[in-house]
């Protein structure tokens, strides 16, 4: 594990403190979940821009091609509604 020294300005990390509090975590805790929720999201969008690239519009037509041509099932009628 490594050593960070993180510099704020006292309003954000008198935030900070306080929503730590509010979660019963440490300030340390508040920041590794925020980073690691971050790199998820940016890891999600590195994944999903690869997969963009792969992507075939021939592909994608031919699956479309094969759903039926009817009415959506609404909900009220599944469950009587």
């Amino acid at each position: 594990m490594s050593t960070m020294s993180l510099r704020l300005p006292e309003s954000m990390h008198q935030r900070l403190k306080d929503w730590a509090q509010k979660d019963n975590i440490s300030i340390n805790q508040f920041i590794t979940s925020a980073v690691t929720e971050k790199l998820a999201a940016l890891s999600t969008l590195d994944y999903l821009e690869e997969r963009a690239k792969r992507a075939s519009r021939a592909k994608f037509d031919a699956v479309l091609a094969k759903v039926p041509d009817a009415a959506p099932v609404m909900a009220e009628d599944r469950w009587g509604a």
